[in-house]
């Protein structure tokens, strides 16, 4: 590996990522909190539990940072049309445009990226918190990421706040609780973050809606001619289809199905 690959913008993130991280949890178990006070009666199995949800939350971070989202190669979209081709079960409805960027043929939903330099499959959004897209393959994950990075932070900020002790003169308490106010501070405006971030995705998965769809609706053009999203479901199915992977017919067909049911209602009128 060359030195500079070692300074990428990814490698970076993540780093710093991980060590902010484990020096919040470190902050925690130093200074006089309820957590390191369960570590000194013995009582192990909360600090423990606490260390274990940590330790998850970095791991899923990771894997969502590192994972393929589901970027578009030519040599799987050779093998998606000779299957297709095979069972001939997919409609050609919606005509696919070429990426004018890495050339490959753009399935319904999928966009470039211009950080990844690669188009993905039911493109979100690219996080710079990852340096990755949230995409097809990663999303669920990045879901659930978000839930558990929100349990350990609002853990962490009831730690935080349990551990200090305001009192006068100021000078003194600043040099024993000052690092610990400060990351009281930064915990309340993660999990600010961390919960605006899982409401409004949580929102989006439920009407089968992408954050690049729902914000660029007007300028897509599967969408902007349509009054409402043709790839909702009904709650059960979205849910559904997100994090079981039940299948729910490929957009496609979905699309199809629109089609057909707006052709009979206008003519039925």
């Amino acid at each position: 590996m060359a030195p500079w690959a070692l300074l990428s913008p990814g490698v970076l993130v993540r780093t710093g990522h991980t060590v902010l991280t484990w020096g919040i949890t470190l902050v925690l178990f130093v200074h006089d909190t309820e957590l390191r006070q369960w570590e000194e009666q013995g009582r192990l199995l909360l600090p423990l539990t606490f260390l274990f949800l940590v330790l998850g939350s970095l791991l899923l971070y990771l894997a969502v940072s590192l994972m393929d989202p589901g970027y578009v190669s030519l040599q799987s979209q050779a093998q998606e049309t000779a299957k297709e081709e095979q069972t001939a079960l997919v409609p050609q409805v919606i005509p696919l445009r070429r990426c004018r960027f890495c050339l490959v043929l753009q399935p319904l939903r999928s966009r470039h990226c211009r950080d990844c330099r690669r188009c993905v499959r039911r493109y979100d959004h690219h996080c710079p918190w990852m340096e990755n897209c949230v995409g097809e393959r990663n999303h669920p994950l990045f879901v659930a990421y978000l839930a558990l990075q929100l349990l350990v932070l609002l853990w962490g900020l009831y730690l935080a706040w349990s551990g200090l002790q305001f009192f006068q003169p100021w000078g003194p308490w600043l040099r024993s609780s000052g690092l610990l106010f400060a990351t009281f501070l930064l915990l309340s405006f993660l999990s600010l973050v961390a919960t605006l971030l899982l409401v409004s995705h949580l929102y989006l998965v439920a009407s089968n809606v992408t954050t690049w769809e729902f914000l660029a609706s007007h300028r897509i053009a599967y969408l902007r001619q349509r009054p409402s999203n043709p790839f909702d479901r009904g709650l059960t199915r979205n849910l559904a289809h997100f994090f079981c992977g039940w299948s729910s017919g490929s957009w496609e067909t979905l699309w199809a199905t629109e089609e057909e049911y707006e052709e009979d209602g206008s003519q039925a009128v």
